[in-house]
């Protein structure tokens, strides 16, 4: 096909600080080193991401890594062909819980929260909150409500990893919801839900008002997982891969900028503006600050794995999002791009790797058990490490 290339562009973004890569490379002038003119716009939610690049609205966005494959199976309410271009961060989340559930949990399950109280970066142990679910259900109280900010998420995954370890059903025993992440700080405090996962810097927004407790962080499930992605379709990709390989090439040169210690503070004090986070300069230091805990490019974060993608659509597939029968590697191999990025991080003279996967848990990732007993995805992956 003709290279109908369209230098103005528009892409989209999500306030948390895994978008940093798309604002700074506006902020340090990369877009346009690169031939580019980036109109960069907020967006609400990731429904609302999804539906306007399916459009056509935007021609690229800051995305969930699962959800192009989502969209490319046909499996979310919208079905349309998407590719993962490359990964803009690992690491990043957490889950934060209300401070009344924190007291129902110390209330009747003091020995398993007594790691977290000794020492506040302890991953919490779920069965606390599985000694709250029995003695709810036993009551006849309602349910608790934990939020993500998709199902098609990391978020979601994480959740559900992390309450099977503590023996709960995650689709019997809690009710699980969406709520968009600049929407969760306030959904916890409106008592609407119990907690929530997601991306900084919901989780220390939490904290800093006295709202929420952080219970335990996405490293304590998976060191390095992948967060979010450059997302297009697939169609918009085969028809401007100049404009798709020069917009790569300017994200890689704000991913190497983020991950010098020395620029954290400056970018804290950007994302904080009203335009782009909206967020205290001081909360967005305390976890951009924190040693390993965001990654925009070192150790071959921006590279889109296939092994990760084989992942994630195990993921659905466990959880019933997907049939059984799809192909996962086929579906892997379409919609993660290791062949576009390679060829802009060798523009850039940035290494990648020479292969697209890893052996399943090469990359520290929970392994998917066998069968459909939920309860044994901790026994099989040793999800929160430490916390038995």
């Amino acid at each position: 096909m003709a290279d109908l290339e369209r230098p103005k562009i528009k892409v989209g973004f999500i306030p948390i600080i895994d978008c940093a890569a798309i604002v700074l490379a506006e902020e340090l002038g990369a877009y346009e080193r690169q031939g580019l003119e980036v109109e960069i716009r907020r967006e609400v939610s990731w429904a609302n991401v999804r539906d306007k690049l399916a459009l056509g609205v935007l021609d690229a966005s800051h995305i969930l890594a699962p959800l192009p494959l989502a969209l490319t199976l046909g499996i979310d309410s919208v079905s349309v062909p998407m590719i993962n271009a490359m990964t803009l961060e690992v690491n990043g989340n957490a889950l934060t819980l209300s401070q009344s559930l924190w007291r129902e949990m110390e209330d009747v399950a003091p020995q398993f929260v007594g790691a977290q109280l000794a020492n506040e970066r302890a991953p919490l142990d779920a069965r606390a909150v599985a000694a709250v679910v029995a003695k709810r259900a036993a009551s006849g109280a309602p349910p608790l409500v934990l939020a993500s900010v998709f199902p098609y998420s990391v978020q979601n995954y994480m959740l559900r990893l992390w309450l099977s370890s503590g023996g709960l059903d995650p689709d019997r025993d809690v009710r699980l919801t969406v709520v968009p992440p600049p929407h969760t700080v306030a959904y916890l405090s409106g008592g609407v839900i119990d907690g929530y996962c997601v991306g900084e810097p919901w989780n220390q927004q939490s904290e800093a008002l006295g709202i929420g407790r952080i219970a335990l962080t996405g490293p304590d499930i998976w060191k390095g997982m992948p967060e979010k992605v450059l997302g297009t379709t697939e169609a918009w990709a085969e028809r401007h891969p100049n404009t798709l390989k020069a917009l790569i090439k300017a994200l890689i040169e704000a991913c190497l900028w983020l991950d010098e210690p020395t620029n954290r503070a400056e970018a804290a004090r950007i994302l904080s503006s009203p335009r782009y986070l909206n967020t205290p300069a001081e909360v967005m230091s305390r976890t951009l600050d924190l040693p390993g805990f965001h990654v925009f490019q070192r150790d071959a974060a921006n590279f889109p794995w296939r092994s990760h993608a084989d992942w994630f659509l195990a993921q659905m597939v466990r959880w019933k999002q997907a049939p059984t029968d799809i192909d996962i590697t086929a579906t892997a191999d379409r919609v993660y791009r290791t062949d576009l990025y390679r060829a802009a991080a060798r523009e850039m003279n940035v290494a990648c790797p020479d292969v697209d996967r890893l052996p399943p848990g090469g990359h520290g990732e929970p392994l998917v058990p066998a069968g459909d007993d939920k309860s044994s995805i901790a026994a099989a992956a040793g999800v929160v490490r430490g916390s038995h």
